[in-house]
């Protein structure tokens, strides 16, 4: 059991001074003040909800700073993509702790995942104590034969991974490098196993001409043609939707994930239509995209660029309360996975995070939501908690030692940009 003493507690009612008991995984009470095995003093903390990163490449830490102010295919192709191909599994599995320590001490609780070798993914996840949800990625490129074999692939990575502690997801990339029938498939392999799926959508202006110059349709129609949508999609970006796409995302349950840093450095053109997903009720959450294209995983810098990009696109100063966008980094993410999550109160997992409000840009304490979406940063997190384990305690990262994982980290990024000069 975990005691946490006279804490400032986020509660959806508002912020209430009281006490809070972790047991078995769980928040188990609040006002309580039972004996504990473990007693943390919350005097002058608030007691928040963790966050829920809903789209990254958690091993494209090892590009962070690589290649950039970039226009995005010369990024890809002459800096991203060739270096990509040099990575192994060790490679992913340095980058992805990396990550998961970088999160963790900035307050997310959770990921979801797409990349290269995701058992190495999922192993780093549960020696770091962080929740996930690993996606077996797959690419067709329109080839058949490439597509039977890839799906048979992913099944089989699925399979590999399900010892770990864990969700699973299939990961078709793309509309540009899956094609219809493998979108298709991954759907059917998605039900057949009961796991999620984890797509981009409509993230560019280009992506979206070339399938309706191919296919004289909308994408989200086209896909809803097939069985594609449902509550088990969560589709990255989102940015290029028509009105009547957005509602039929909403009616199938279909979940967003809005990565507005990612989205404003690649310039992807314009900003994601948030009040008509909000008006249709879609499931509207937050994630952060890799650290090649960001640069950082900070859920707290990444929910003050979502309000703000709103209001400057689109010239209103309300458009994304702070009460609003906090919803999305939080109980939004966990409600897309289904986990009981994002909520200070009693019943819900125990995946909070504890913030020092010392700081100076915490005070004055007009408002706690609004401090933390426009003022804070990670150096305000103090103690994070994963399904009541104690992961972060007094800003140090308590699973595994931290220097470790950034020299390792540190020596294969050098590794893999040592090899690509020398080919280049």
């Amino acid at each position: 059991m975990i005691l946490i003493k006279n804490a400032k507690l986020l509660r959806p009612e508002g912020v209430v001074e009281e006490s809070l008991l972790i047991e078995d995984g769980k928040i188990v009470s609040i006002g309580e003040k039972d004996k504990s095995d473990v007693v943390i003093d919350g005097s002058k903390k608030a007691v928040i909800p963790g966050f829920f990163n809903t789209h990254t490449h958690a091993a494209m830490t090892l590009f962070r700073s690589y290649a950039d102010d970039m226009v995005l295919h010369e990024w890809l192709e002459r800096k991203i993509w060739p270096l990509e191909a040099k990575l192994d599994a060790d490679a992913v599995y340095w980058g992805t702790k990396l990550a998961c320590l970088e999160m963790l001490k900035s307050g997310t609780v959770f990921f979801n995942d797409m990349y290269f070798f995701p058992e190495a993914i999922a192993r780093a996840a549960e020696e770091c104590g962080i929740r996930a949800c690993i996606s077996a990625a797959f690419f067709d490129f329109f080839n058949p034969d490439l597509l039977e074999e890839n799906l048979k692939n992913a099944v089989k990575t699925l399979k590999a991974i399900e010892k770990y502690d864990v969700l699973r997801s299939i990961g078709p990339h793309a509309v540009y490098t899956v094609s219809l029938d493998g979108l298709r498939r991954a759907a059917e392999i998605a039900e057949e196993m009961d796991i999620f799926i984890h797509f981009h959508l409509a993230e560019t202006e280009r992506e979206v001409l070339d399938f309706r110059k191919q296919h004289g349709k909308l994408i989200v129609q086209a896909l809803d043609e097939i069985g594609f949508l449902s509550g088990r999609l969560m589709a990255a970006h989102s940015v290029w939707l028509e009105d009547a796409e957005i509602e039929l995302l909403a009616k199938r349950g279909v979940s967003v994930s809005h990565c507005p840093t990612s989205n404003m450095k690649l310039c992807v053109g314009k900003a994601i239509k948030y009040e008509k997903m909000r008006e249709k009720g879609v499931n509207f959450t937050i994630g952060t995209d890799g650290a090649a294209s960001n640069n950082n995983l900070d859920m707290l810098e990444e929910m003050k660029f979502a309000a703000l990009l709103q209001k400057f696109y689109y010239s209103n100063p309300t458009l994304m309360r702070a009460e609003e966008v906090f919803e999305a980094a939080t109980v939004s993410g966990a409600r897309a996975f289904g986990i009981n999550s994002g909520l200070i109160e009693e019943g819900y997992e125990a995946d909070i995070v504890l913030v020092d409000l010392t700081k100076p840009f915490m005070q004055p304490e007009h408002s706690l939501v609004a401090n933390l979406v426009y003022s804070a940063s990670s150096g305000c997190v103090d103690t994070v908690i994963v399904k009541g384990e104690i992961v972060v305690e007094n800003g140090k990262f308590v699973r595994e030692d931290e220097h470790k994982i950034l020299e390792k980290a540190g020596r294969v990024a050098e590794k893999l940009k040592g090899s690509e000069e020398q080919s280049s």
